[in-house]
């Protein structure tokens, strides 16, 4: 199969889809691929780390498109990418889809075959493609709210651990899953006092084991949350339906119990966010202001960190990259359960019915 690895155009996304050991190995197994010039280099990764195990370079972002007959990307298409897909072509990315109208209809009048990261699932309920860059984005939430919680950044000036004789700020986590998991570890770590709640009590029982004593856990409920975004320094959303629109937890008229300079940071922004008052913003314009809140809700977390997330994206999506490669989609999807569900629109058809049911779209159950 011809694989082609275009260099991200989202904003500030400096991810690359494979890695130089994981185009070896596509090569090693007779596939051609194909590498758009500089894809790979703000990963840490030049031009000469691709040709030195038998990929090809192409100059422009249209060249690979053009070629190849599987896409493996890191980030949705965006509009300039639109025309460049073709019917039948596979597009092995995280998509999205509920999220994006616009992106959604434009895959549909492509005719492609788009498998998403996002919906890959593992009998257990598991998203193997999501969990690496969910690890990555619970750390970095952490992160980038202790900084905004700065006062030059437009915090209340607050230190997440404190200081002897000075209480340590509240972090209120939403959501118990990989994300939440994460950022309330990594809160912890700095001895800020954390709260994270879930709808799963098996999910708690569990974090209360695990976690450090500065971790307290909280049933998910309406009260709940507007209890302790009163007294919150530093919110995190962390909610997840698979493929589906994230429920809206914390609406506009919660804000206004909240003190003014507490920082939000909505992971789920990708799946239209879980505040009622998030936008998908950037890296180059994170934060924006409502009601005197400061709102962190960049769509491409893991993009600021791409050598780590590049390497940690690989390692989970390369098995299914190269059953893809060897034994094409159909085939694969046959073989696999799991890149089944990866697969959101087929050749004009929206075959996953969270996606449909987003939009108001005809669901056809996949046939394969």
């Amino acid at each position: 199969m011809i694989v082609g690895i275009p260099k991200e155009i989202k904003n500030n996304e400096n991810r690359v889809g494979l890695t130089p050991a994981g185009a070896r190995e596509l090569v090693k197994r007779g596939h051609q691929v194909y590498v758009q010039a500089s894809a790979g280099e703000n990963s840490g990764f030049p031009d000469a780390a691709y040709t030195a195990v038998g990929a090809e370079l192409l100059p422009t972002i249209e060249d690979v498109y053009a070629a190849a007959e599987m896409i493996v990307k890191v980030k949705e298409p965006i509009a300039p990418e639109y025309r460049l897909i073709r019917r039948d072509q596979l597009v092995f990315t995280y998509f999205h889809f509920a999220s994006s109208e616009p992106l959604t209809h434009a895959m549909l009048d492509s005719g492609a075959v788009c498998c998403a990261y996002e919906t890959v699932e593992r009998a257990d309920g598991s998203l193997p493609l999501l969990i690496p860059m969910s690890e990555v984005a619970g750390r970095m939430a952490t992160q980038e709210g202790r900084y905004f919680l700065e006062k030059p950044r437009g915090g209340k000036g607050v230190l997440l651990g404190g200081v002897p004789g000075v209480k340590p700020a509240k972090v209120f986590v939403i959501g118990a899953g990989v994300v939440g998991t994460a950022a309330a570890r990594t809160a912890a770590g700095t001895g800020a006092d954390v709260t994270i709640c879930d709808i799963s009590l098996q999910r708690l029982t569990y974090l209360a084991d695990v976690m450090p004593k500065n971790v307290k856990t909280l049933m998910s409920s309406e009260y709940n949350i507007r209890e302790e975004l009163k007294h919150a320094d530093l919110v995190i959303g962390s909610v997840l339906i698979p493929g589906a629109k994230a429920p809206k937890l914390v609406t506009r008229e919660m804000l206004k119990d909240m003190e003014p300079g507490t920082v939000m940071v909505d992971v789920a922004i990708d799946q239209g966010g879980c505040f009622e008052t998030s936008r998908p913003t950037t890296h180059e314009d994170p934060v924006y202001y409502v009601d005197g809140i400061l709102h962190y809700c960049v769509a491409n977390i893991p993009g600021a960190v791409p050598r780590t997330s590049t390497l940690a994206l690989t390692n989970a999506t390369l098995p299914y990259v190269l059953q893809l490669a060897d034994k094409g989609w159909q085939r694969a999807a046959r073989e696999n359960a799991e890149l089944a569900l990866g697969l959101n629109i087929v050749s004009g058809k929206t075959v996953y019915r969270p996606v449909a049911d987003a939009w108001g779209l005809p669901y056809e159950p996949l046939t394969l």
